[in-house]
């Protein structure tokens, strides 16, 4: 089992941390998906699990929709946020280490942190260092991991489609290489039963352990990548990671791999096109195809809401 799996549950067998969909429970994944019915369906408006409890973003990235995300769920569950990003902490840049860092905050009496940070296996990291009862979820770590992205992009498929995934294929197209999302979403697609599991992109771009991924495929044609599949999950070109020589040409990689109306049109009737954000039209999709019929991408947004208030619920919240 993933080592960072391992961290994830306590010895009674609940959800402690939230880092990776490594080797990750389906029934845990139903379970979170259940308690987000009941958020986006108004059944627990006003339940307020985390009332007067500090939870803390800690984010040395820079992130719109997860902080954003992340902060307003906790807010609404009643929990007092404060927001730490890489404009305002010190501490990194005087040498404190992430372990620090997570034991000063857990002494200031924080219950739960976001992190967000680009080396891999930093929320683990954080996750060995937190004393009993304080509980991290992991905002993105690298290229390595993005576990409520994942989940908010799987439990979009669940509303489009129903709970069997097992006859769904998936396309999850662009910077598979850089993109904790593609890991992310690949593993948690297979682990909730899709056999189908393609990563299609430019051949820099995809990454060379991909059938370790349960047995993603790769495809570097965009038409045979995309044939037959139900949903299309779009990547961002993940610039900031990249050297200059793997950095494509914004109008040649539209070409070859931007979905465009008439790529869309080519999908089966129902198939839906889905990207974590921020998207770049013009690049990896056009904006007919972004604002049109098939897109789920405000969806995910919305989804995104119910599943970090599920999330956090199970990690830090009174449930009784």
């Amino acid at each position: 089992m993933n080592p960072e799996s391992q961290l994830q549950f306590g010895a009674d067998g609940k959800l402690s941390h939230l880092l990776t969909l490594a080797d990750f429970p389906p029934r845990t994944a139903r379970e979170i998906f259940a308690l987000a019915d009941d958020f986006g369906s108004g059944k627990l408006a006003g339940f307020r699990p985390l009332e007067g409890r500090l939870f803390v973003n800690v984010f040395f990235e820079l992130s719109t929709r997860t902080r954003a995300a992340v902060e307003a769920a906790g807010r609404q569950l009643g929990a007092d946020v404060v927001n730490l990003d890489q404009t305002t902490m010190s501490g990194e840049a005087k040498g404190e280490s992430v372990e620090d860092t997570i034991l000063t905050l857990s002494a200031m009496g924080a219950r739960g942190a976001a992190l967000r940070h680009g080396r891999e296996g930093a929320a683990a990291d954080a996750a060995r260092a937190a004393p009993e009862g304080m509980a991290i979820l992991n905002g993105g770590d690298g290229c390595n991991s993005h576990p409520t992205q994942g989940l908010s992009d799987a439990y979009t498929l669940r509303e489009e489609f129903g709970d069997d995934f097992s006859n769904l294929s998936a396309a999850i197209v662009g910077d598979c290489l850089h993109s904790r999302v593609a890991r992310t979403d690949a593993r948690i697609l297979r682990a909730l039963g899709m056999e189908d599991v393609r990563f299609v992109g430019p051949p820099h771009l995809c990454p060379p352990d991909a059938p370790g991924f349960g047995g993603v495929q790769v495809y570097n044609d965009l038409e045979s990548g995309l044939s037959g599949v139900d949903a299309v999950i779009l990547l961002r070109v993940q610039r900031e990671r990249m050297t200059d020589a793997e950095r494509p040409d914004s109008e040649s990689y539209f070409r070859d791999y931007g979905m465009t109306t008439e790529r869309a049109a080519m999908l089966k009737p129902r198939a839906v096109v889905m990207h974590p954000g921020p998207i770049n039209r013009g690049v990896e999709i056009e904006s007919a195809v972004a604002d049109g019929s098939r897109s789920r991408i405000l969806r995910q947004v919305k989804n995104g809401m119910a599943i970090r208030k599920a999330a956090l619920t199970m990690l830090c919240g009174d449930r009784s």
